[in-house]
């Protein structure tokens, strides 16, 4: 049975005629008969009774049809769907980020995006750095954001802005009422933070240095939103990056840190695979987004 046969039977199924299948498939009723002949033949057994000079579908039949129909229902949506691509109605954009890109850039980028665009599908996925590049690599994503360096062959790396390395703390906490804290301030403070090993820990380390401190980070976090709930809980204070909206989550504040350390915001794309046109769209997109970002953030 193939596909063809599938069609003519459906074609009959819902016309209740021959002649009225040939009309429907713009085909004449001598090449239905024999679709339908050779369909009986390789099944062996009949779907339709002769009988008035009209077609009787067979109980076979009758359960056939139900999968046949909802088979051409879905092809049907499909090739609906190739038709609204081709006239560039519809399509689909996949995006990874880490968490602070997707709480301060992401809603901008999508609310432009999506008013020209409603009908196109975009898919955000939280990943890491680590996890973002081998996304990139296997095509399992068109473009990403990300806080950390990715030097990998192949992804290309575009700098939007910056961010600068703040401390976050309870509201209770003394250090609260400074406007700005440095790396003395946070002598006996519980730190969670990033590892050395961190693109910024060296700069972060070397701050420390200079005030002839050691940064000891007693609790070691990959992303900033790990050490939200920590510091709510009152186990130490955070020196994380500042992109997310600290003071939108209850019980927090944050306070510029001295000397100023900055990490870098990057989207990535292959260097391999052409970007489609919604890609490039919401890729200037996304530039927009941080720049206005970056000019909110300013003080």
């Amino acid at each position: 049975m193939n596909a063809r046969q599938l069609e003519v039977f459906r074609a009959i199924m819902r016309s209740g005629t021959l002649t009225a299948a040939a009309q429907l498939l713009h085909v004449s009723q001598p090449a239905i008969s024999k679709v339908l002949r050779h369909m009986e033949d390789q099944l062996g057994y009949r779907l339709f009774e002769r009988a008035g000079g009209r077609l009787h579908a067979t109980p076979e039949a009758e359960l056939l049809f139900v999968d046949a129909d909802r088979v051409f229902r879905e092809i049907e949506t499909v090739r609906d769907l190739a038709i609204r691509i081709r006239e560039r109605r519809v399509g689909l954009v996949r995006i990874g980020a880490s968490i602070p890109p997707i709480f301060s850039v992401m809603p901008h980028a999508l609310t432009a995006f999506q008013g020209r665009h409603p009908e196109v599908r975009v898919v955000v996925r939280a990943l890491s750095a680590e996890e973002l590049s081998e996304a990139i690599l296997v095509g399992e994503v068109d473009l990403g954001l990300t806080l950390s360096a990715i030097r990998v062959p192949m992804v290309q790396a575009e700098v939007l802005a910056t961010t600068p390395v703040v401390v976050v703390m309870q509201e209770s906490s003394p250090l609260a009422g400074k406007a700005v804290i440095g790396a003395p301030d946070l002598a006996g403070e519980r730190l969670i933070s990033y590892g050395s090993h961190a693109d910024i820990g060296p700069l972060l380390d070397s701050a420390f240095e200079r005030a002839g401190m050691v940064r000891q980070v007693q609790t070691e976090i990959a992303m900033a939103i790990s050490a939200l709930p920590l510091v709510q809980a009152g186990l130490g204070v955070a020196l994380v990056d500042g992109m997310l909206p600290w003071a939108s989550f209850p019980g927090v504040v944050a306070r510029p840190f001295q000397p100023q350390a900055l990490m870098s915001l990057s989207m990535v794309t292959s260097g391999t695979r052409p970007a489609s046109r919604f890609v490039r769209e919401i890729s200037d997109d996304i530039r927009a987004a941080a720049a206005h970002w970056s000019a909110a953030a300013r003080p």
